[in-house]
């Protein structure tokens, strides 16, 4: 492995600023994203069926999973370097092929999203190892391993956009399902066996700085939404109700996450001895339900924008509710796996949200009273949060002034 590779130090620097600062490229290359979940939302908006609520689910999945491994890549690779942004303008221009092909993704663009797609993630990977081999060369057999499971995932994504319409989503879920497997396997890749998770220590500053940041491109795909179907169309009493029920509801997603999750993950994971296992859980599994939570409520406020007053479509109340019960639980999660408790508050509040569906027929809800009801359900959540931390607080000053 030594005898290839990059001459030059491709890396990051072990300390310092540098080791985990966010770069002008990732935040550029994080563009192409904002166009990818714009375009994965609107398939929803445009076209409301159960079987393209799955479509969107694996798109949203696949997309997330492309930008992902690249900050896990960017979390050692140095983007101040030439050759680094030159593989980051590389995985741009497949990253807008992907985007592109989204909504035709099930239709007549599934090659160039396949195609696309597996270029990203091998160009990336076989970089990463070139990177790796003078200086790391057990890093860069981990990218072998993870090249081997981005082959193996690809040839099946690429298998299923060549098979007929109606059996795509079975292949590609497939697909899918080795994407999520491999890391969990830690790659484990015959002759080469399972990844060294000494080898998987990240910058804990950096990784949740750059999911941060693509929770915060959700969110604002949610402000766009909301601005957008607001913009175009008439504004009267109940669709500037639901217009402020949407904002309203955008602010408490992102203080349920910024308040206190965010800083805590950075801090817990910075300060854990082997950081590779709880990185894969809380920053690479776990964010999907922020994502998918929150699309889907950028979904749901826009069609309750577009008729806020009159009966509740079960379309419209199951989206606006489940999608807030996922946001929930996956701060739960994340909470958990970030070495805190369960804070009951969230899980309850997901189980109320959920109950607010068959809720909104019995009490006759309008979409405008029930986006009200489930922003009430985000707010006691947010409230009970910070009730908890200030406790929390309290008790180490006690046990402190104790000893």
């Amino acid at each position: 492995m030594p005898r290839i590779g990059f001459t030059a130090d491709l890396l990051r620097p072990a300390t310092g600023d540098a080791s985990h600062r966010v770069t002008y490229i990732e935040l550029f290359f994080d563009l192409v994203f904002v166009f990818a979940i714009t375009q994965v939302s609107h398939i929803l908006i445009h076209h409301q069926s159960g079987l393209e609520l799955v479509h969107t689910l694996v798109l949203a999945w696949a997309v997330w999973w492309m930008w992902v491994y690249t900050t896990w890549a960017s979390s050692w690779l140095n983007p101040e370097t030439g050759a680094v942004r030159a593989l980051f303008v590389v995985m741009m221009f497949f990253g807008m092929l992907v985007s592109i092909a989204i909504p035709e993704a099930f239709g007549d663009r599934a090659l160039l999203f396949a195609v696309s797609m597996v270029a990203l993630q091998l160009s990336r990977s076989l970089f990463t190892i070139l990177a790796f081999a003078r200086t790391r060369p057990a890093h860069a057999v981990n990218f072998v391993r993870i090249s081997v499971w981005h082959a193996a995932a690809g040839a099946v994504w690429i298998a299923g956009a060549l098979v007929p319409e109606q059996a795509r989503l079975w292949v590609w879920l497939a697909a899918l399902l080795i994407d999520l497997v491999g890391p969990r396997a830690r790659f484990w890749t015959p002759g080469l066996g399972a990844s060294d998770l000494q080898s998987w220590n990240v910058s804990g500053e950096h990784m949740s700085e750059r999911v941060s940041l693509f929770v915060i491109i959700a969110l604002g795909e949610s402000i766009v939404v909301t601005g957008s179907t607001f913009g175009t169309g008439e504004i009267d009493g109940a669709t500037f109700g639901a217009f402020v029920a949407a904002f309203a509801g955008t602010v408490l997603m992102w203080l349920l996450y910024f308040t206190h999750n965010q800083r805590r993950g950075s801090e817990y994971l910075e300060q854990a001895d082997e950081r590779g296992m709880i990185a894969q859980t809380a920053f690479t599994y776990i964010p999907i339900l922020f994502v998918v939570g929150i699309v889907l409520t950028a979904v749901a406020d826009g069609l309750v924008l577009e008729r806020p007053t009159g009966e509740t479509e079960p379309w419209a109340a199951g989206l606006l509710t489940g999608a807030t019960a996922v946001y929930l639980v996956g701060n739960a999660l994340f909470r958990r796996a970030v070495g805190g408790p369960w804070l009951l508050a969230q899980l309850i509040g997901a189980a109320v949200a959920l109950a607010l569906f068959p809720l909104s027929w019995a009490l006759a809800l309008t979409p405008l009273a029930l986006s009200w009801a489930v922003n009430l359900v985000l707010l006691v959540v947010v409230l009970a949060d910070a009730v908890a931390l200030r406790r929390a607080a309290r008790r180490t000053d006690g046990d402190r002034e104790v000893r």
